[in-house]
């Protein structure tokens, strides 16, 4: 199972002096260094912590894979084909929201997702939706164009009890082995930490797990390099 690690945090941290400090991009290059398998970073509309130049210097220096996350919005499109990122994962996003809330309402934007996809895949760009572990979503995804689907681990992450966690993670294996069926290649995310990922490793259909706020936040206390191998140190089979 490989490790993306989402750098959006190392920017807001940053973002809080205006100054500089710390860098997404030279800790983008020290997590590649260290393990990950790729970078993640979401663009938002407000830019509350990545910022169209961090993009485009990811562009330039990330060796591994750039996955660009991003509302589904002209603007972002525009950018997306003109950065052109490895990967776009498409997320809804709300201007009040902390973090993202919930996988993409796929039923409701089917016929525009469909249109927004194809430029992207057009120009050889990877497109992946974040979506909850369900049978109609990830059908509608691949219809859609896409070629990996990105599970919504909120709600597993959430889980009180051992009946919750167990009844969360037969959810995302059925929906992953579905998708894996399809063709799709399929990725976790959300909530994702040392607390709660072990489990993944038994979960042979998910390729990838997606971990931002817990690997950054953890950094913070015993070192970026440290934070990460902890995390592969749990998903390696």
């Amino acid at each position: 199972m490989r490790l993306a690690v989402n750098i959006d945090h190392i920017a807001t941290l940053r973002n809080a002096r205006n100054e500089g400090h710390p860098d997404p991009v030279e800790a983008a290059l020290l997590a590649e260094k260290y393990g990950a398998a790729g970078i993640v970073c979401h663009l938002r509309e407000d830019r509350r912590h990545i910022k169209d130049n961090d993009l485009a210097r990811l562009r330039e220096e990330i060796t591994t894979k750039l996955d660009l996350e991003m509302a589904m919005t002209d603007e972002m499109q525009r950018i997306a084909l003109s950065v052109k990122p490895d990967l776009v994962t498409l997320v809804p996003e709300k201007r009040e929201e902390l973090t993202t809330e919930g996988g993409f309402a796929i039923q409701k934007h089917f016929i525009r997702l469909t249109e927004f996809v194809k430029p992207l895949r057009d120009k050889e760009i990877g497109v992946s939706v974040f979506i909850e572990p369900e049978e109609e979503s990830i059908a509608l995804a691949s219809k859609a164009g896409a070629n990996i689907v990105e599970f919504h681990t909120g709600t597993y992450s959430l889980c009180t009890s051992d009946e919750q966690t167990a009844y969360e993670l037969e959810r995302i294996r059925k929906s992953a082995r579905i998708a894996r069926e399809m063709g799709l290649t399929v990725v976790a995310g959300h909530g994702l930490s040392v607390l709660n990922i072990a489990p993944f490793r038994e979960l042979h259909d998910i390729e990838e797990v997606s971990i931002g706020h817990a690997i950054i936040s953890r950094a913070v206390l015993i070192g970026l390099p440290a934070a990460i191998q902890e995390i592969l140190d749990l998903i390696r089979r």
